[in-house]
């Protein structure tokens, strides 16, 4: 028979996302609301092996659903993807008496809760990355967010390349996955989307044709949309100046996608499998991972999840390439 759960611990791990305060407080008071005791480990898996261990009650997590990043801090641990570490991390939770813990992060923090899983602490995990690339879910927490902040930011630089009449090339985050960036290349109506998914070698070639047909019908300013991972957009806006003759500036927007009071979405999706996640454990479940699909909160093996791989929108991405003409 399962132990019963009496204490659930949470942390946040990897990347801030907004929307991880929300799924804290749903975290919190759904265990609460359940008569579980609830502690909160700051600083990740870091903190977890530091024994930054702190008991939370329902005014712990007062007026957070509003705020980004997460009250509990975050970091990345080298020494969780060692066997010494996650069994010491285990122990820690044992020594505490903690019997379940909720991860909130990505496929790394997933790692490192399916370590756990297998040395006996029963893990839930919840996808809260602004990249949208963790494959079993079709909607990761911060996304919405990050993805308003960038299309904002764009707004902004459009209405000064239009004064100036010049190309812009605006870098938006993503490493390996150009989620962010193609929403935004489709809501901003840019006229090229450069993700890391689909860069060829000759981009730069078809962003210069495009860019000097656009200017024999008329068009005065141009807009391209890059993921991080595809290159430096900087060389990359020096490259195109020389082709075309047209001034061409690099924005790169960076860390403010990261921050920010979340959206509507983030702040509901971020509750809702918070709460989710609480009553997994609840019913004695283990290395799971808590995803949105097809309309409904559902969860999946964190083993499965991992294996998975995830790619564009198909249909998003050749959806671009027709309203760019």
């Amino acid at each position: 028979m399962a132990k019963k759960i009496e204490t659930i611990g949470v942390l946040t791990s990897g990347g801030d996302a907004p929307g991880m305060n929300a799924a804290i407080r749903a975290v919190v008071r759904a265990g609460i609301s359940s008569g579980l005791k609830v502690v909160g480990i700051r600083r990740g898996y870091a903190g977890l092996l530091e024994e930054d261990i702190i008991e939370m009650d329902t005014m712990s997590v007062t007026d957070i659903v509003q705020r980004g990043g997460t009250i509990l801090y975050t970091s990345r641990c080298k020494e969780m993807t060692t066997p010494e570490g996650q069994k010491r991390a285990a122990d820690i939770c044992r020594k505490h008496g903690i019997d379940g813990i909720v991860v909130i992060g990505g496929d790394g923090s997933f790692r490192g809760a399916q370590k756990l899983s297998e040395n006996g602490i029963n893990t839930i995990g919840i996808p809260g990355t602004i990249d949208l690339d963790i494959a079993c879910t079709e909607y990761t927490i911060g996304f919405d967010t990050a993805c308003n902040t960038a299309m904002e930011a764009i707004d902004k630089v459009r209405d000064t390349s239009a004064s100036h009449e010049r190309c812009s090339i605006i870098e938006v985050m993503g490493r390996t996955a150009g989620h962010i960036a193609l929403w935004c290349g489709i809501s901003n109506g840019s006229e090229y989307v450069l993700i890391p998914e689909r860069a060829k070698e000759d981009d730069e070639k078809e962003i210069i044709k495009k860019i000097l047909s656009k200017r024999r019908i008329g068009k005065k300013h141009h807009i391209i949309v890059n993921a991080e991972g595809v290159g430096d957009s900087h060389a990359m806006a020096k490259r195109i100046e020389e082709a075309t003759g047209i001034e061409t500036r690099a924005t790169v927007i960076g860390h403010i996608q990261r921050g920010g009071n979340p959206t509507c979405r983030d702040r509901v999706y971020g509750s809702a499998m918070g709460a989710h996640a609480v009553d997994l454990l609840l019913e004695g479940q283990t290395n799971r991972v808590v995803a949105y699909r097809d309309g409904e909160i559902c969860h999946f093996d964190i083993d499965e999840a991992l294996a998975m791989s995830k790619d564009i929108d198909v249909h998003l991405y050749s959806m671009t390439k027709r309203l760019s003409r």
